[in-house]
């Protein structure tokens, strides 16, 4: 049974060089301390609690041949997307990674597939980097975070983005930084800002895209939401009946419930009631399984967590272990 993994994050290996010569790294500098220390950038820190982020691929691999994982696609980890730089040092970040990702996916091609990251401060100069990932370094897609400095996503500057991504047959992968989020501020205690925060960025940016207009002015998008969604695909009543009361903000012409089905979805949703009804919502064709390597212990792997669910049959957990992957990443 083949096992295609979409949600593998990379530390990148030039950020790890810079850290062993005691450089910045694009405006981001190591802090030795327990284990791998720190890493600080936009006013934030950065701590691991695995050294699988400093893996070489054929580490990698190995941990990948213990988990049942054929394939990983590669997306950077989320606190380096560096969307608080300039455009130049931004552009300049995202070519570095694009390039390492791409570099180990061309070496080891039947085990690594890549997305890219992009200076999304700067729509066109994205837009650039995303068409030379994918048409030149080969990588299927961009990993994004779920607002851009503040700003979301259906505001009108992304459009052309998005236009473009379309046109390119790109996948893009919605994944939020745990460090970045509103929780953080309003409760820092119990871990919150990472079980729940995260996932509700999740839902905001699915409900963003849905109700802001972007895929119905986009039907050929490609996109993916990382842990399922959040809960977002569980308030759809709730959209649709905002959607209903309110015709004078209305920005699409069907309810949000109706475009749920045009988004892909990962299996990080930590429980097999959430994933049944993730299914049931939206369909097995829709859901593609995902790991948050190496953030999050899987035994007997992401793919043996899937092949053990009952409640799933198995054509469907072919469709999330590797047939919608194979078909929607081209592999």
């Amino acid at each position: 049974m083949r096992t295609i993994d979409i949600h593998a994050h990379v530390v990148p290996q030039s950020l790890w060089k810079a850290a062993d010569a005691k450089q910045e790294w694009y405006s981001y500098r190591h802090e030795p301390g327990d284990g791998l220390g720190t890493i600080v950038g936009d006013g934030k820190r950065t701590a691991f609690n695995t050294p699988k982020v400093r893996y070489t691929p054929q580490e990698r691999m190995k941990d990948m041949d213990a988990q049942g994982v054929d394939v990983q696609v590669l997306s950077i980890h989320t606190p380096f997307f560096g969307y608080h730089l300039d455009a130049a040092q931004g552009q300049a970040l995202a070519s570095d990674v694009n390039q390492e990702i791409a570099a180990t996916a061309r070496e080891w091609p039947k085990r690594f597939a890549g997305l890219a990251t992009l200076p999304m401060q700067d729509v066109k100069t994205a837009i650039d980097e995303l068409e030379h990932a994918v048409t030149r370094l080969g990588l299927k897609g961009a990993e994004l975070d779920t607002h851009v400095n503040g700003e979301q996503w259906d505001e009108p500057k992304f459009l052309p983005f998005f236009k473009a991504a379309e046109a390119m047959g790109a996948v893009l992968f919605y994944h939020p930084q745990p460090q970045n989020n509103f929780l953080r501020a309003r409760n820092p205690r119990h871990g919150l800002f990472n079980s729940l925060g995260v996932i509700l960025d999740d839902a905001i940016v699915t409900a963003t895209l849905i109700c802001g207009g972007v895929l119905d002015a986009c039907p050929d998008l490609r996109v993916c939401i990382a842990h399922g969604g959040g809960p977002a695909c569980h308030a759809m009543g709730r959209l649709d009946r905002g959607w209903e009361r309110l015709p004078v903000e209305q920005r699409t012409p069907k309810p949000p419930s109706a475009y749920q089905k045009q988004l892909y979805y990962d299996t990080v949703t930590s429980s097999e009631e959430a994933l049944r009804f993730l299914l049931d919502q939206v369909g097995a064709e829709r859901v593609v399984i995902g790991s948050d390597w190496p953030f999050v212990p899987w035994k007997p792997g992401p793919g043996g967590w899937v092949q053990g669910l009952q409640s799933l049959s198995q054509e469907e957990k072919d469709k999330i272990l590797w047939k919608n992957l194979e078909t929607l990443l081209k592999l």
